[in-house]
């Protein structure tokens, strides 16, 4: 918090608590509370994580926590079973074990003598996701929840699939979990225990990304815990965020939709992170908000909040293309509810000259193409972290190798805010196929800037539990979901619509090069037009975000930060590599030093889907007097035509002795994707 704030408690913080579990098990936490709550108790805000409680999070714990204890709340860090100093094994995301464990601990702390028994759940990404679904197994203490940057539907709306296409962030995301994974407990909280519980970790954990692999479709191992296979178990009050660059805004507005209870959404420009630390700016007050929310649902106080309008939206204005935002120009706008009365859904039809219309008789025929696999090279990240790079640079590239419909330029500003959706009429020379589908804001200048996309898998086109076989030459139908967004494009800007048959690293590529062939009388973009609401005017500015003072942190090396896009004129090989970690530094408070660094690498080669792979490394130390561990992970993914190729290995040091080291070699068929 600024220096100037002053707060209404005084706070008191438990680095390390355990909670016990029914089995015997222990969940490690960390708490802080007001001054004084064990006499007078108060409601508990409970976030529940794998990410480890006095290391890897504590920073923004720390920036975050003391408000909300010293306006009155105890707040719980809550490490998950098998993750950071709490005890047992991790062996996937959302298991039955972790939401049992999570129902549970809401029983326990609402049970303290510094709780009063009501229970708030909070969480981003993981915490969001895992929130929703112990809320739908409603708890009796848990009284209303905040879900930031996650998802009702983990097949169809997460960092695995997406339209049925295999997200490269897949490799991504299951190659920083399995770093993570080998990560011992803190010999500081719990003792000697420490390397046993180290040596089942590592032994235990398993390779996620084979787990994720063996199931392409929509199948019981992703509808268990996606919570929209029955929307009526969520009964208690719910606030969804996320932000347009997030991957994860389309959920707030099925959550706004679907759910029957007491329900807020927001959605910013932001990518992957708190609202109160936003980027692309321009950040808000996040922790003023969240705060009235709570005061709302677990105090009993009218905090007005449920009186503003239900939904609020960032109205982005247009940008030149860039790797990375600071900041997005636009403003603020609401609307009553979801669908909203504001929005109307208008055809554009496609045209065999290119043309993109609403209005004009277009030509029909039938347009075949195929793109080159470089197509895709500067999609940037699907869920964008706002680090240099992944956000999508300059479309122009990508563009000229896919098939575009254009709109003349436009005499008045458009906005829209909501899903596109692209209805094909199509037939295909191969029999896997997927298209990628991108809406462009097109300056005068001819710089092209990605505003949404949908990706989709063609054999899909009638369900994801289910995929067919395409038989060449037979024409289809499929419509392909676009991510929302709300966007305001300027006059004498054009919209530009731009087709290809693949997308590569943002999606697998299929197993061979397809032509897909449009029959244009037959398709058409539907686009979310708005218009101006009354309700935009009654909005009154956020305040501006506070956070704690910065915890005491010693930097030896900065991370190793880097996002290239690379070509090989003489082999025809493109390649993109980057660099993301925390570099080497100590934490103060408890004499930690930790290093940890992450380089990915996606490339291929012309036109050969065999040439196509990614590679993920991750290598963390932990040291403190002398006690040292060092891991070290490697993961690769390639594929041929019939099956997903995944190469791993993991090696664990306790200073210079290696204590396990184990490899991976697996084939995995592919299922018509």
């Amino acid at each position: 918090m600024s220096e100037h704030l002053s707060l209404p408690h005084d706070i008191v913080e438990m680095p390390h608590i355990e909670i016990p579990m029914p089995d015997g098990c222990r969940l490690a936490a960390r708490v802080w509370m007001p001054k004084g709550a064990e006499g007078a108790p108060v409601p508990a805000i409970l976030e529940y994580l794998p990410y480890r409680k006095n290391d890897m999070t504590q920073e923004r714990d720390g920036s975050m926590q003391p408000y909300l204890a010293g306006h009155g709340y105890a707040v719980v860090r809550l490490d998950l079973r098998g993750a950071g100093d709490s005890e047992g094994l991790m062996e996937d995301e959302y298991l039955p074990q972790e939401l049992q464990d999570g129902f549970d601990a809401i029983a326990w702390i609402a049970d303290q003598p510094w709780c009063d028994g009501n229970v708030g759940m909070i969480g981003i990404s993981w915490g969001g996701f895992n929130g929703l679904q112990i809320a739908a197994m409603r708890p009796p203490a848990l009284k209303a929840i905040v879900t930031l940057c996650s998802t009702d539907d983990r097949y169809a709306d997460d960092v695995h699939y997406m339209g049925g296409c295999l997200l490269g962030e897949q490799l991504s995301w299951a190659s920083i979990m399995f770093g993570r994974n080998t990560l011992p407990p803190d010999p500081r909280n719990v003792g000697d225990r420490w390397r046993d519980m180290w040596k089942t970790r590592l032994g235990g954990s398993g390779l996620w990304l084979k787990n994720w692999l063996e199931h392409q479709t929509r199948d019981d191992f992703w509808k268990h815990g996606s919570v929209c296979e029955d929307w009526s178990a969520i009964q208690i009050p719910v606030f969804a965020v996320s932000g347009w660059a997030d991957g994860y805004c389309r959920s707030v507005f099925r959550l706004m939709e679907n759910l029957q209870g007491p329900k807020k959404g927001l959605v910013g420009p932001w990518a992957h992170r708190y609202p109160h630390l936003g980027e692309p700016g321009p950040a808000i007050g996040f922790l003023q908000e969240e705060l009235r929310w709570w005061d709302q649902w677990l105090k009993g106080v009218d905090t007005g909040i449920m009186d503003e309008p239900p939904l609020q939206l960032y109205m982005q204005d247009s940008v030149a293309p860039a790797g990375w935002h600071a900041h997005r120009p636009g403003r603020w706008v609401a609307e009553p509810g979801w669908p909203s009365p504001h929005v109307t859904r208008t055809d554009f039809r496609l045209g065999a000259d290119g043309r993109l219309s609403r209005e004009a008789e277009l030509p029909h025929g039938s347009l075949s193409h195929r793109s080159p696999l470089d197509v895709g090279m500067g999609s940037g990240k699907w869920c964008g972290y706002s680090k240099p790079g992944d956000a999508p640079v300059d479309q122009r590239r990508d563009d000229g190798g896919s098939l575009c419909f254009e709109t003349a330029p436009l005499e008045a500003p458009l906005e829209i805010a909501g899903d596109a959706n692209l209805t094909l009429e199509f037939s295909v020379d191969r029999p896997v196929a997927q298209v990628a589908a991108r809406l462009v804001d097109v300056a005068p200048d001819g710089r092209s800037n990605r505003v949404s996309f949908g990706v989709f898998n063609l054999n899909h086109r009638d369900g994801h539990e289910a995929p067919e076989v395409l038989v060449p030459g037979e024409r289809y139908r499929a419509t392909v979901p676009m991510k929302h967004v709300a966007q305001r494009f300027a006059e004498g800007h054009r919209l530009r619509l731009a087709i290809s048959t693949s997308y590569f690293p943002l999606i697998w590529t299929p197993p061979e090069p397809v032509t897909l062939t449009l029959h244009t009388a037959g398709c058409h973009l539907e686009l979310p037009l708005r218009a101006p609401s009354p309700l935009d005017e009654t909005l009154t500015d956020f305040a501006p975000p506070v956070s704690a003072p910065p915890i005491a942190k010693e930097v030896h090396e900065e991370a190793d930060g880097f996002w290239r896009i690379t070509e090989d004129a003489a082999s025809g090989t493109m390649e993109i590599h980057l660099a993301d970690g925390g570099g080497h530094f100590t934490l103060k408070d408890n004499d930690l030093t930790i290093y940890k660094q992450g380089y990915e690498r996606y490339r291929l080669t012309h036109d050969d889907p065999a040439s196509v792979g990614g590679e993920v490394e991750w290598e963390y130390r932990m040291e403190r007097d002398d006690w040292s561990v060092r891991t070290h992970t490697h993961t690769q993914l390639t594929a041929d035509k019939d099956d997903f190729i995944v190469k791993a290995r993991m090696t664990a040091w306790e200073g210079d002795e290696v204590v396990h080291s184990e490899e991976w070699d697996e084939r995995i068929p592919r299922h018509l994707v």
